[in-house]
């Protein structure tokens, strides 16, 4: 059966070497980097995420504006790259008339199933162009968590190879203790007896 002695690297006693007590203390430093500092770094770099999307998506509103539009033109073809847009993965030419400035015509992103004729609402920036709407509290949230734990992973990830360098090198020069200890002491035990 064996007897596990708990904090016996943090006890005095002479079997202990200061290769246990530096493995004690990294345990320690190690444990408290991953229950404390890891999920503040997380915290911290989620709530940065947030704040610069927050101020991109309002960024994104002041120029950019909707607009309802008439499908002109041939039927929506399927776009090459949807970019995720999930909702509108068609593109339209589509048409409409600002008060003093005219007709306008540029191609959007509609919903499927929209045909020629029909009206539909789309995003315009500041140069007239069809663009994506811009992202809402939700998507800025989920980017936020997103780097949050990105940069919390990658933390810990970083802690946990240090703590495995840290473990081979303390493999190697205890080893290396072993090692020059035998040579001291091998002798007398492997001396022929006569």
């Amino acid at each position: 059966m064996r007897t596990r002695v708990r904090g016996w690297r943090w006890r005095r006693n002479p079997l202990r070497r200061r290769s246990d007590m530096v493995e004690a203390w990294t345990v320690l430093v190690v444990a408290v980097l991953l229950c404390v500092v890891v999920p503040l770094v997380g915290i911290a770099t989620g709530l940065r995420a947030h704040d610069q999307g927050q101020a991109g998506a309002a960024a994104q509103r002041a120029e950019r504006h909707q607009v309802r539009a008439t499908v002109v033109g041939d039927p929506p073809r399927r776009s090459a790259t949807t970019h995720g847009d999930r909702e509108h993965p068609y593109r339209a030419q589509v048409r409409w008339t600002e008060p003093g400035k005219g007709a306008h015509t540029t191609w959007a992103r509609v919903r499927a199933g929209t045909l020629t004729g029909d009206v539909v609402t789309v995003w315009i920036d500041s140069r007239g162009r069809g663009v994506a709407p811009p992202p809402d509290d939700v998507a800025v949230w989920q980017h936020a968590v997103t780097v949050g734990l990105c940069s919390a992973g990658g933390a810990a990830g970083a802690v946990l190879l240090g703590y495995a360098v840290e473990r081979r090198i303390a493999m190697r020069r205890r080893l290396a203790d072993w090692e020059r200890e035998w040579a001291r002491t091998g002798p007398r035990w492997t001396r022929p007896r006569t």
